[in-house]
């Protein structure tokens, strides 16, 4: 068994659906966010869901397309920000690109922050053999003003780099032919893409060649060198099962203590070198076409995530978006509420020209229509007001910064700032707020935000705004309190009235505006129906 094999023994495998052995396989990797489903469905012609939801992704989806006479079978893994896995997803993502086996890989950037998404495209070349990159959302880029040098920046890399807007189709071609043109030649041997301190590389020059022995192709092996050097110990126990290379790591890891390098430090170095490289890379390859471009970009950076401003404009902003929708649904909801409790009318009477019993018309009319339509009155209208301008915030791209400023407070408490997002889609719904909860890598941390956001009210459980008293609701006619069913009616119990009392008028779901209009004057007295209620026997 290779070191590959040991490395990669107890995860779960993705069965690769091909259609014949002659299939190349392709793994669509990228950043969340950044165009890659979109891609997919362009090719594979797929309706997929391509929002911006919170930890969407999560499954490997798998589509065929067809060029030049080859067959691709794509498979477009979770989105992660690095092979590092610390989440599910990108523990997913990294077992398919790494120790999945597939032909090539795709890597899918955002043009318009493109220095944050080269950190991956360098991890994925340290691990896989055939490479290409997709530098996505050049349209937009180019009303930021943001010019990247494509051919300077292959140049660097090695790897065909393709501009594309998937949303317009633009560069889909020629990326299928970029990766047609990786089969044509040979796989060789590159330089390796990332430099590494040098008490790295010596220990990586002592550990590369004891994973060669075992079969591991050279690319892989340096990869995977690095990842034992500052893996977690799970990892590291099941290439224990080899003798040299558990003998190799020994010496390895000795060496680097003796030269006073502590395990964090380690860590920080193996993190580190790649975003180096990825800035130097964005320096040469990126320029703005107006200097004012990133730097209102910077201005806008301190001004939402700084001591002074940040949290006054958070609090402003989303008071503001919670006062907008509980008030601006009060409207909606009077409307939808009186529509459908009238057609409640109708369908009763339709009941009754029928001739269907009481009891049946009461429970399917008064109990069960008119708990839906209650719940459909008071419950849509805020949600389809609140969750369009939290969305609007997510494009903007002014969530995350709320996530910055709140991660702090929620440390004190032992939680993660992303869970306050989790907890302001609770306002909306809890069950939006529950599902969110996925973007929170640590299991501990995630657990905490699904059983405190019940506590959190949604627009179902938090009371409006008062503009006066409520009106009292009528108690719907059932066979126990119907006038038909009293004695001193004329009426009796168990028999429907030919002549029944109208229904209820249709109840205001949240305050009236002029409290006198709702209560009733001493002159008017009971209606009818009180009347007949209150001359029953108990």
């Amino acid at each position: 068994m290779t070191a590959a094999e040991l490395f990669s023994a107890g995860a779960d495998a993705l069965t690769v659906q091909k259609k014949a052995e002659s299939d190349r396989i392709v793994a669509l990797a990228g950043n969340p966010n950044v165009g890659k489903s979109t891609i997919f469905n362009a090719l594979t012609g797929l309706r997929q869901h391509t929002g911006n939801w919170p930890g969407k992704t999560v499954a490997n989806a798998q589509g065929s397309c067809r060029r030049q006479g080859q067959d691709y079978v794509l498979v477009d893994v979770p989105g992660c920000y690095s092979l590092r896995a610390r989440s599910a997803e990108e523990e997913a993502a990294r077992d398919f690109i790494c120790f999945g086996s597939p032909d090539a890989v795709i890597v899918v950037c955002d043009a318009s922050c493109l220095e944050r998404n080269l950190n991956l495209v360098l991890q994925v070349m340290e691990a896989a053999p055939r490479v290409a990159v997709s530098v996505n959302l050049m349209d937009e880029a180019e009303k930021r003003g943001i010019r990247v040098d494509l051919e300077k920046l292959s140049e660097l890399l090695g790897v065909p780099v393709i501009g594309t807007a998937a949303r317009s189709g633009a560069g889909l071609d020629a990326l299928m032919e970029a990766l047609q043109g990786l089969f044509e030649q040979p796989v060789r041997r590159q330089s390796p893409p990332v430099s590494y301190p040098g008490y790295l590389e010596q220990a990586l020059q002592s550990l590369t060649p004891a994973l060669e022995q075992q079969g591991t192709e050279p690319l892989r092996a340096r990869w995977l060198a690095l990842q034992l050097l500052g893996g977690s110990p799970p990892e590291a126990l099941r290439l224990q099962q080899d003798p040299l290379v558990s003998l190799t790591l020994l010496k390895a890891r000795t060496m680097i203590r003796q030269a006073g390098i502590s395990p964090g430090q380690l860590r920080d170095d193996l993190a580190a070198a790649p975003v180096r490289r990825a800035a130097e890379l964005c320096s040469e390859t990126v320029s703005f076409r107006t200097p004012s471009s990133d730097r209102r970009d910077r201005m806008l950076d301190r001004l939402f995530t700084s001591r002074v401003t940040g949290f006054p404009i958070m609090l402003l902003m989303l008071l503001g978006i919670f006062w907008l929708t509980i008030t601006g649904a009060n409207y909606p909801s009077e409307l939808l509420g009186r529509a459908l409790f009238r057609l409640e009318e109708l369908l009763a009477a339709a009941m009754e020209a029928l001739h269907a019993p009481a009891p049946l018309t009461g429970l399917l009319i008064h109990g069960g229509y008119r708990v839906v339509a209650w719940v459909v009155s008071v419950m849509l209208p805020p949600m389809a007001i609140f969750f369009p301008l939290f969305t609007l915030l997510e494009d903007f791209g002014y969530l995350p910064r709320v996530a910055f400023n709140l991660d702090r407070c929620f440390q004190c408490c032992r939680a993660c700032g992303k869970q306050s997002l989790t907890m302001m889609m609770g306002l909306g719904c809890n069950a939006a707020g529950v599902t969110g909860c996925r973007i929170i890598d640590s299991p501990r941390e995630r657990l905490i935000a699904i059983l405190t956001n019940s506590f959190v009210p949604c627009n179902g459980r938090f009371p409006p705004p008062l503009k006066g008293e409520p009106r009292r609701v009528t108690a719907p006619p059932f066979a126990g309190n119907h006038p038909a069913s009293c004695p001193d009616n004329g009426g009796t119990a168990g028999k429907s009235s030919p002549e029944p009392a109208p229904p209820p008028p249709p109840p205001r779901l949240w305050y009236s505006p002029d409290p006198s209009a709702d209560r009733p004057s001493p002159a008017a007295g009971r209606s009818d129906t009180d009347g007949a209620r209150s001359r029953c026997p108990p």
